[in-house]
């Protein structure tokens, strides 16, 4: 726990059980779609009629303001939910989902979704505890973007992207991700996010390798006042 009581590793999430739910759902009533990088899945202001579950890849969640300013307001992974906002029937998406690298999502109708879960007790159980770990992780971005200097905001990021303080994924390998967007999640320029980012190789903290591996030691910039 840093000052101001931000949260660093973000809550357990409990196990989503896909096969199970595969089993459920009525064939009619999902599929399966396999997506490239950056291609677009759903846009800010599409109709919100169903739920996706993120098989494997991941995906990136982008607002656009309406004097024309975008920010990127989520980055998913396998095991998460995209577009849950359909099972409270939210008429239009809120943001634009985008894949991350090569992506596989099951997608659910909204309708379809609302039965399983109301049939199958354990699983609307998980999926409820699933939902409140997600809004506390939105609260903990939150604080940390009122309280925290970009440095701390980057290593946060970057900690949250490699899964920190989920045991089953030993090592801590991001997924391909650019300085660019990783200034906009952080809310800061991507000079800025350049420089800490020489700073944290130099240190120990990450390691270039063909692929960017966020070392525990990291935590330690999160920690200090």
């Amino acid at each position: 726990m840093g000052k101001y009581g931000v949260r660093v590793n973000p809550p357990q999430r409990p196990s989503f059980d896909v096969e199970t739910f595969l089993e459920s759902a009525a064939s009619w009533a999902r599929k399966v779609v396999e997506y490239r990088s950056g291609d677009v899945i759903f846009s800010q202001g599409d109709a919100c009629d169903n739920v996706l579950y993120i098989q494997k890849g991941g995906v990136t969640l982008r607002v656009l303001s309406h004097a024309g300013k975008e920010a990127i307001v989520g980055v998913l992974g396998s095991g998460d939910f995209v577009g849950e906002g359909a099972l409270a029937e939210q008429p239009v998406r809120l943001a634009t989902a985008t894949a991350m690298g090569v992506s596989v999502l099951l997608v659910v109708e909204a309708k379809e979704m609302r039965r399983v879960l109301h049939e199958q007790h354990t699983l609307s159980d998980r999926f409820l505890a699933y939902v409140l770990a997600r809004n506390l992780r939105v609260e903990a971005d939150l604080v940390d973007q009122l309280f925290n200097s970009s440095e701390k905001r980057l290593a946060r990021t970057l900690l949250l992207l490699a899964r920190y303080g989920q045991r089953e994924i030993p090592h801590r390998v991001l997924p391909k991700i650019s300085q660019e967007m990783l200034a906009e999640m952080v809310g800061t320029t991507r000079s800025r996010v350049n420089f800490f980012m020489n700073k944290f190789r130099k240190l120990g903290f990450i390691e270039y390798n063909g692929c960017l591996k966020v070392n525990d030691s990291l935590l330690s910039v999160v920690l200090h006042d």
